[in-house]
């Protein structure tokens, strides 16, 4: 009955590894997005995660929410520094998240302040 628990104990812990590892290192897609950086802020009650939007829109009726990993700290910098700008994202995304990572599958790797196109000084 040991060898049992054992065995079945081993095979949900390398599960759950795998699980864990896919979706941490596996991106769905990849992409560049921009639009005027609205929000950053860190929230969490428990686990503290780094979270934004932009608006894609002039009427921002077109957010796009992200989540940043706490080891960009450039990049968490570059973000609180363009707060209202408009800027370019890279981001990966993944097939799922955990809570201790941030609120959605949008991570942001790399920000960049860009110049807007609705308001272009000639």
């Amino acid at each position: 009955m040991k060898k049992i628990v054992g065995i079945l104990v081993t095979v949900v812990l390398i599960m759950t590894s795998l699980y864990y590892l896919f979706i941490y290192n596996i991106t769905f897609s990849e992409g560049v997005r921009s639009g005027e950086l609205i929000k950053i802020s860190k929230k969490g009650v428990l686990v503290k995660t780094w979270e934004g939007e932009i608006s894609q829109g002039i009427s921002g009726a077109q957010i796009f929410a992200f989540s940043v990993e706490d080891k960009n700290e450039q990049v968490i910098k570059n973000l609180k520094e363009y707060q209202g700008n408009y800027v370019k994202l890279t981001y990966i995304e993944r097939y799922a998240t955990f809570f201790w990572l941030g609120d959605t599958k949008y991570f942001i790797t790399k920000v960049e302040k860009e110049q807007s196109p609705h308001f272009r000084v000639n």
